[in-house]
């Protein structure tokens, strides 16, 4: 008996000198979906059935002016996050993004998804547009 004692108490002295593992779990946060890539063809094709989506051309007002895809809005994308509570108020409508090149579409697209929205889509530039293109 006295060596059972003994033992249980080597034990759980043992274990009391031990010290805690370390916690090295972070905590998962979900991170928002990257938008996805459009082709022009894409999205001539939501145009002809007549689908639902708002086009949001984020180049500067005097690009717009010179030209830009049929039923597109134009938020600069200086000014898109403090407009599209006002202008983009559903976070889950279909939303189409472009620009002239590809850049600020891109980084307009993804600061949407950050902000909340789930269904943004990049188109890229209007250089890269073979179709229609109409000016105020």
């Amino acid at each position: 008996m006295l060596a059972g004692v003994l033992l249980l108490g080597g034990i759980l002295a043992g274990c009391a000198g031990r010290p805690a593992a370390p916690t090295t779990a972070q905590p998962t946060v979900a991170q928002p979906a990257a938008p996805e890539a459009l082709s022009p063809e894409q999205m001539k094709g939501w145009m002809d059935e007549g689908r639902t989506y708002t086009l949001v051309d984020v180049r500067t007002q005097e690009e717009y002016d010179q030209g830009y895809i049929p039923g597109a809005v134009l938020i600069p994308d200086s000014e898109l996050i403090a407009r599209a509570p006002e202008k983009l108020p559903d976070q889950t409508a279909t939303i189409v993004v472009y620009c002239r090149s590809g850049r600020r579409s891109a980084a307009a697209a993804q600061a949407l998804v950050e902000a909340g929205y789930t269904n943004v889509y990049d188109l890229g530039g209007i250089i890269n547009w073979p179709y229609e293109i109409t000016t105020p």
